[in-house]
């Protein structure tokens, strides 16, 4: 997807938005309100390769079943079982949650 370029007065606006943030006059929410096409691709967390190990773990840390994980994730028991295994890489929204799930915990999409 290509960006549209943005203005100077975008830019000033959202640095003033980023300082507000830092300094406590902007709360949390009101912030994560400012979009992707105000941002660009740039600002969005990276998505990080999560191997098999690491999936086994998180779901373990969440004392979660295979078909628990999965449901949480709308993915298969089966799918859930490879990725675990190494059988497979996850890939596309798969990853972003499982990236999710690293960074913030379980918590995130429950």
């Amino acid at each position: 997807m290509a960006m549209k370029k943005i203005s100077p007065l975008t830019k000033a606006l959202l640095a003033t938005a980023g300082d507000m943030r830092r300094s406590g006059l902007m709360d949390k929410a009101s912030h994560d309100k400012i979009t992707v096409r105000h941002l660009g691709e740039a600002d969005l967390p990276a998505l990080r390769p999560i191997s098999g190990a690491q999936i086994k773990a998180m779901r373990e840390r969440a004392r979660l079943s295979q078909a628990v994980f999965a449901r949480y994730l709308n993915l298969t028991v089966g799918y859930v079982s490879q990725l675990e295994r190494g059988a497979k890489q996850p890939t596309g929204a798969a990853l972003a949650l499982l990236n999710l799930i690293e960074r913030k915990g379980i918590d995130a999409i429950r």
